[in-house]
């Protein structure tokens, strides 16, 4: 008799709370996180990549400061958003490192993406982003002076999206590309794990209307986010 393979634990953990909420009334509570942990004996980043991916569903909300409800209505997205507003809709607290801020001329892929000349100039963004204090990825922006002018002049932004969004540049559309591979040395000490780790890669290029106002490659841990793809739409 061939037996079958345990399912995951965080597996496990999402769909049991997914078969106390379902059907339950809009705004009703989940299962504390402290909870989850007690009757499952897993960590507490177990317990909450199971609860990112049921708010990732629109099955719950998060509320910061309150807890974890069964959501209204489903969500779902209208526009792309950075990584502050990302942390923010699960309920974490989004925190950014500047590493690096520059100007510099574009390299020929930046430019075919940014869709502007090799030589042009470009604003080079690198940060470490944390959630709740934990580092989550390392990320390279990349961005047209000609759109941004005076952009490092001034104190640089907490969110990237907020500062194009008071530009009138907020995107509307992007396309991410992702990969999965392992951390160098470099990004191993940057994010706080060893050589080798395995990591997601996510290249994005965001678009307002048009334009091009963004290109980016940021490397995220795997073991502290869950990237959510909605195809099609609820009717």
């Amino acid at each position: 008799m061939v037996s079958r393979p345990r399912a995951l634990k965080h597996v496990q953990v999402r769909e049991y709370v997914r078969s106390l909420v379902e059907g339950a009334e809009p705004g009703s509570p989940a299962p504390s996180e402290r909870e989850l942990v007690t009757r499952f004996g897993v960590a507490r980043m177990t317990v909450r990549q199971a609860m990112d991916a049921l708010v990732g569903e629109g099955l719950l909300e998060r509320m910061p400061g309150k807890g974890t409800f069964v959501a209204h209505a489903r969500r779902r997205p209208d526009r792309p958003v950075g990584f502050t507003e990302e942390m923010m809709r699960r309920g974490l607290q989004p925190e950014s490192q500047t590493l690096l801020t520059r100007l510099e001329q574009a390299g020929p892929g930046v430019a075919r993406a940014l869709e502007i000349t090799a030589g042009d100039s470009v604003f080079h963004w690198r940060r470490i982003r944390r959630a709740d204090g934990a580092p989550v990825c390392v990320q390279d922006a990349f961005l047209n002076e000609v759109l941004l002018p005076g952009f490092l002049e001034k104190a640089m932004p907490t969110s990237l999206y907020g500062a194009l969004t008071k530009r009138a540049l907020q995107p509307t559309w992007a396309e991410d590309s992702i990969t999965a591979d392992l951390a160098t040395e470099t990004e191993a000490e940057l994010l706080e794990v060893e050589p080798g780790t395995p990591v997601l890669r996510v290249a994005r290029r965001a678009r307002c209307h048009d334009v091009v106002v963004e290109v980016s490659r940021a490397t995220y841990r795997a073991d502290r986010f869950t990237m959510f793809v909605q195809v099609g739409h609820e009717e």
